[in-house]
């Protein structure tokens, strides 16, 4: 693990503002970890604010949902944060944010439901992983195993990103209530809300529920997080839950709050746009679809042309070819970086320092693995545990030979599955 500068100061007083819909969204039905969703609509359609746009038959998979009122203009491929390009839902918007009616008359009772109702809720709603994972919260919910503890990952550990830490000093009831939902959902007994000794606000709104810890890279890595909390490890080729642990988002939990006590599915997020080329950095709340460019307008205007725009935090997000890519489930961040931040080192040999090994998080040989990756030995990458890496970026960081390490063994990971 490594110490980064955190650059939070531009937005972490920054209060949430909402960023109004804009004329035209653009939602992929792609947005989650597991089987892409078909839509359910059709060009020319009228669709409510809330209704369901998307669906899949499969075991890992989240609906997706307008986050407008308006007429379906396209079904079209369209830039995708994440992937590159997907198909994507024109939505025009009407300005009118008329709910569906199913939305509007729902009021359920949440102290009398069961976990299998609040996984049901939590699965309508379309949620996923709101710190970039989207992996389906409804499955998370139920795991095939007995867990006792639950952790609230409340970390943020990526440098600039502020919205979880602005979500827990503004929204701390609602998600008190969201933490009491999850605990009833996996019948846990044991509760820790993990945050980093950087966020003093937040830790003091939650007070005796914290566990404090250090303001390191990356602290928020499920597999760190319960290794710093509980002091046990998650073995290779293992998940939380094989140990008896579940790990949940801030946000995450903050969402199924909405989506049993206010009946609302997972059609906006928290997004913080920062960044050395903007005069105002902030802290949005935005409709899913939205496209970037929207809010880099809205903080505008720019000190300069940004060289590099990266949806996510400096050293796990993805630099995008294009500002119409839009906002989806995952999107924590709109990061714009100027051409000095953004200046690519030049890489020479590997000088067997050993850097990479003593900061990797995971316990890995980062060298050893790019080693195997650029000549192309798939197995023994994988012996070396290609497929334990996290794309955390530390070997990266703190390589004095400025080899593209994540990239290798990302390469390698893909070729191991």
């Amino acid at each position: 693990m490594v110490r980064l500068e955190e650059h939070k100061h531009s937005t972490e007083d920054k209060p949430i503002e909402i960023l109004a819909a804009p004329a035209k969204v653009y939602i992929h039905l792609a947005q989650h970890i597991g089987k892409p969703c078909a839509p359910l609509v059709k060009v020319g359609e009228e669709v409510l604010l809330g209704q369901g746009i998307g669906s899949v038959e499969a075991h890992v998979w989240a609906p997706v949902h307008s986050s407008v009122s308006g007429k379906v203009s396209a079904i079209i491929d369209w830039p995708h944060p994440v992937s590159g390009r997907g198909k994507v839902v024109v939505i025009e918007n009407n300005g009118l944010d008329k709910l569906f009616p199913q939305l509007a008359t729902r009021n359920p009772q949440p102290e009398n439901l069961s976990a299998d109702q609040i996984r049901e809720i939590v699965r309508d709603a379309g949620i996923v992983g709101m710190g970039g994972a989207s992996f389906p919260t409804h499955v998370k919910l139920k795991p095939s195993k007995p867990v006792d503890t639950l952790i609230i990952n409340g970390a943020e550990c990526e440098p600039y990103l502020t919205g979880d830490y602005r979500l827990m000093i503004e929204k701390t009831d609602e998600i008190l209530k969201g933490i009491g939902l999850v605990e009833r959902a996996l019948g846990v007994k044991k509760v820790y809300i993990a945050i980093e000794d950087n966020k003093p606000a937040a830790i003091k709104i939650f007070q005796d529920r914290v566990q404090v810890l250090k303001s390191q890279y990356p602290q928020g890595g499920e597999k760190q997080l319960i290794k710093n909390v509980l002091k046990k490890e998650v073995p290779s080729g293992k998940l939380p839950f094989d140990i008896g642990v579940v790990v949940q988002n801030v946000g995450t939990v903050f969402a199924i709050y909405e989506a049993v006590y206010l009946g609302k599915p997972l059609y906006e997020r928290i997004v913080t746009v920062t960044g050395s080329c903007l005069a105002n950095p902030k802290n949005l709340l935005v409709r899913i679809g939205t496209p970037i460019k929207e809010l880099i307008n809205y903080c505008a205007p720019l000190k300069e042309e940004p060289a590099k725009i990266i949806i996510g935090g400096p050293m796990m997000g993805i630099a995008q070819y294009t500002d119409e890519v839009p906002v989806i489930k995952s999107t924590t961040a709109v990061l714009l970086m100027s051409a000095q931040e953004a200046k690519a080192r030049e890489e020479i040999f590997c000088i067997r320092c050993g850097e990479c090994v003593r900061h990797c998080p995971s316990g890995l040989m980062p060298c050893m693995i790019n080693l195997a990756s650029e000549k192309e030995l798939w197995p023994q990458a994988k012996q070396y545990g290609a497929l334990d890496c996290i794309e955390c970026g530390c070997c990266s960081y703190v390589c004095p030979a400025n080899r593209r390490l994540v990239q290798s063994i990302r390469r390698a990971k893909i070729e191991c599955i």
